[in-house]
């Protein structure tokens, strides 16, 4: 009796704690499925970079998001920083995927390489982090 008493005591414990082991799994399942890859590209133009120029790397990587499916979201802006830490740029755009899947098929895309080519004598320096947003 007294060894049935503590094996149930044990199966009790035991099934406790693979429960909550199995909630704390499925609770971080969800909130990875909550974080997305964000991409930030920043850009500073050449001086001698005339304001038309600007404008259709502007459009053409605006325009991207309709071309590639596997961007799920876009935006972008101009620097308005007071700091003056922007170390001369201006451009920030931010683009968001589901998956690292996603963003190796928007790398090599043919619409992302044409507008790369654009960028070519028009842009003094590049930088570009991605993420996983928490």
């Amino acid at each position: 009796m007294k060894n049935t008493f503590l094996l149930l005591i044990g199966f009790l414990l035991l099934f406790g704690c693979a429960n909550k082991t199995t909630e704390a799994k499925n609770n971080t399942s969800s909130n990875n499925m909550n974080e997305t890859l964000r991409h930030i590209v920043l850009f500073k133009f050449n001086a001698s970079s005339e304001a038309v120029d600007i404008q259709k790397i502007e459009d053409a990587f605006i325009a991207l998001p309709t071309k590639i499916k596997e961007i799920k979201d876009f935006e972008w802006g101009l620097n308005n920083s007071t700091e003056g830490l922007d170390k001369g740029f201006t451009h920030c755009f931010f683009v968001t995927f589901e998956s690292e899947a996603d963003r190796a098929a928007y790398l090599p895309h043919p619409d992302h390489l044409a507008f790369v080519a654009l960028l070519d004598g028009h842009v003094e320096d590049v930088l570009v982090l991605d993420y996983w947003s928490k």
